[in-house]
């Protein structure tokens, strides 16, 4: 493996090869060439829970690292072909999702960078001062005028719910306790067995616990950011 300062070897051949394989599979490959971007969701979602599967694993050491790569790779390709059938349509290519994806680190991360891509010649070490700096120029790229605009519909209930609350305390809203008596825990074990025990409470009383936190959801930000302080 070549070592790089930056952490990023020698990509430009490399990737540009791998550009030119999938545009090769997308014109010779019937298979490849019948894809949609809708048929590439279930492989998207695969991919990307192959990848979680692999962390979880811990498949991030030397000796089973190449576990992940081989993970990360097949979630790259789902990124390239999408980006692919876009190139086809005339609309954008991978090299300006590169572009866009590189410009808008620059601009989210202005402790790290200046606005010509130049690095800083300090930086901050306070979390919350980078947080609140990303968020503000991400407000400024997304027009947004909730904190909750923006979060993805179909993100896993409980996925949902934790960005959710995530955003709120970030605008630096109050996130209410809707229940009294939830039994305390502590770590994850307890946390997973209450979970567990919530969802088979759930099923008991005919109940979708997917369904269920997705509402709680919507009713809490349907309240609007003043009546969540």
């Amino acid at each position: 493996m070549t070592d790089s300062p930056n952490g990023s070897g020698n990509l430009g051949p490399a990737f540009s090869r791998l550009a030119q394989v999938v545009a090769l599979l997308r014109e010779r490959c019937p298979w490849t060439g019948a894809l949609t971007h809708e048929s590439l969701l279930e492989y998207l979602l695969e991919e990307s829970y192959e990848v979680i599967e692999a962390v979880e694993a811990g498949h991030t050491r030397a000796e089973d690292a190449q576990e992940l790569g081989g993970e990360l790779g097949d979630l790259l390709f789902q990124v390239l072909l999408h980006a692919r059938l876009q190139e086809e349509s005339g609309n954008f290519s991978i090299s300006d999702v590169v572009t866009g994806l590189t410009d808008k680190m620059i601009r989210r991360n202005p402790h790290v960078f200046r606005p010509d891509g130049s690095l800083q010649d300090s930086t901050t070490g306070d979390t919350e001062e980078i947080e609140q700096a990303w968020d503000a120029v991400k407000k400024l790229e997304k027009h947004r005028s909730t904190p909750f605009e923006g979060i993805p519909a179909a993100l896993p209930a409980l996925a949902l719910a934790a960005k959710t609350q995530q955003r709120a305390r970030r605008a630096g809203l109050t996130v209410p306790e809707t229940v009294s008596g939830v039994p305390d825990f502590e770590g994850e074990d307890e946390l997973g067995d209450l979970l567990f025990e919530t969802v088979r409470r759930a099923a008991e009383r005919g109940i979708d616990p997917e369904a269920a936190l997705r509402r709680a959801v919507r009713r809490f930000t349907a309240q609007g950011p003043g009546a969540a302080d």
